[in-house]
């Protein structure tokens, strides 16, 4: 008989400020922080001290800076910093690693972590605190750490152990009696639990399912009927029975989308060019990556609905190729043929996007009804995109490309980032500097 499974869920508390706070101890416990959104739009992330002075999640930034500003609040901003924070993550990431072996580490999400102690011998109380110990001594982050028999039950434990003083960080479900869990479980609402949400929530609480222990009680086959698969498996995921599957290597997308709002308004279809062989550059650096090739290529542009003065036009077109690739040169060639397709002037355009669909092992060459032989490898052009890869991978992103990709000079309508902190842990430039008193 197999034992029972232990997983653990280790997720870092408020990843993106701590982080930030990581590099500047002059943040003291006093000082509430925030990250902001895309062009210093809104709150995405807050700390504890924000949380506490009632900051919510996605206020506009220039709401709190004067409401801050009238109360005398202790609020810093700090523009995402995505290079930051991803070199963080891979940081937190290879501390936990240290623990199992690499088929046990499921990577969740930037900042969350599952590790599968099933085959060990441990003390999940002792193990988790070693973690968390070791993961701040090393990175600086605080993180909290949750043991139960399933992913679901662990991601319950993690939130127990991050709102619930009395674990000390680190809270071990599969330690409890059936009774006891339930208790715990009670005092955790519905729409909270793993998958759940806030409008599955309200559906289960008209049927007389208002926390995770009346969830838990359900009957799985009943609540498919009633409600879907999806619900189902959280039933049993919390009745102790693993219904997810284990992923230690992370599936290959099946979209890959590169996207963003611009620091100004474009009205021209020159200058819109330019984000679209960037987003293209990207988007095609990641299709690389992870091996694949794309058989089709969209765009999409938007106005801003949030000015109903303006007249709105959120155009998208998509286009198959004739051949999937992975080359750079040609899915930007395609992307602004695309773009061309929809463009319309005489209006004021905030985002655009470029995505790469229909996507393909790179290994996977499929010829037409018309080839006399499967279509040949251009050897030579994959050579050039490797050399492309490997330089924007050792220099940073955009230090080499094709076209308007490759202008490393600032544009009008690159995003806003005016309270960035510097790239720490990836910039010589803008390494920490300590001096000695």
């Amino acid at each position: 008989m197999s034992p029972p499974r232990r997983i653990a869920l280790v997720d870092a508390n408020s990843f993106y400020c701590s982080a930030e706070r990581v590099f500047r101890p002059d943040l003291g416990k006093d000082t509430a922080v925030v990250v902001l959104s895309n062009n210093d739009g809104c709150v995405v992330a807050r700390s504890a001290e924000a949380k506490a002075l009632g900051v919510p999640m996605g206020q506009p930034w220039f709401q709190l800076r004067d409401e801050a500003e009238e109360k005398g609040w202790p609020v810093v901003a700090f523009s995402s910093n995505y290079t930051l924070y991803g070199d963080m993550s891979a940081r937190f990431m290879s501390v936990l690693a240290q623990f199992v072996a690499p088929g046990d580490v499921e990577q969740y999400s930037i900042d969350e972590c599952f590790l599968d102690f099933t085959r060990y011998r441990i003390d999940p109380t002792h193990t988790g605190h070693a973690m968390r110990a070791r993961v701040e001594r090393w990175t600086g982050l605080p993180v909290c750490v949750g043991f139960g028999q399933t992913r679901t039950l662990a991601k319950m434990a993690n939130r127990c152990a991050k709102k619930q003083p009395r674990w000390e960080g680190v809270c071990d479900l599969t330690a409890l009696s059936g009774p006891a869990l339930d208790a715990v479980l009670a005092q955790v609402p519905v729409q909270d639990v793993w998958g759940v949400g806030r409008k599955l929530g309200q559906s289960l609480r008209q049927s007389g399912i208002s926390t995770a222990a009346d969830l838990r009680r359900c009957n799985a086959r009943r609540i498919r009927e009633r409600f879907n698969v999806v619900v189902e498996r959280t039933v049993a995921e919390l009745q102790g029975v693993s219904c997810l599957t284990w992923e230690s290597q992370p599936p290959a997308r099946q979209q890959i989308i590169a996207s963003r709002s611009f620091g100004a308004p474009i009205y021209a279809l020159d200058e819109m060019r330019e984000p679209i062989h960037v987003h293209a550059s990207r988007a095609a650096e990641k299709l690389r990556r992870q091996g694949s090739v794309a058989g089709r290529v969209g765009v999409w542009i938007e106005t801003n609905r949030f000015r109903p003065q303006d007249p709105q036009y959120a155009p998208s077109r998509s286009i198959r190729l004739a051949q999937a690739t992975d080359d750079t040169a040609i899915l930007i060639a395609w992307a602004v043929a695309v773009l061309r397709s929809i463009w319309r002037e005489g209006f004021r355009y905030v985002k655009a996007g470029v995505l790469l669909d229909e996507l393909r092992p790179r290994t996977m060459l499929q010829g037409t009804l018309f080839d006399a032989a499967p279509p040949a490898r251009d050897l030579r052009r994959e050579h050039l995109m490797a050399v492309l890869d490997q330089v924007n991978r050792k220099w940073g992103r955009g230090a080499l490309g094709l076209g308007n990709a490759g202008i490393s000079k600032g544009h009008r309508w690159t995003m806003q980032r005016g309270m960035m902190s510097p790239r720490y842990t990836t910039s010589w430039a803008e390494v920490r500097r300590v001096r000695a008193e």
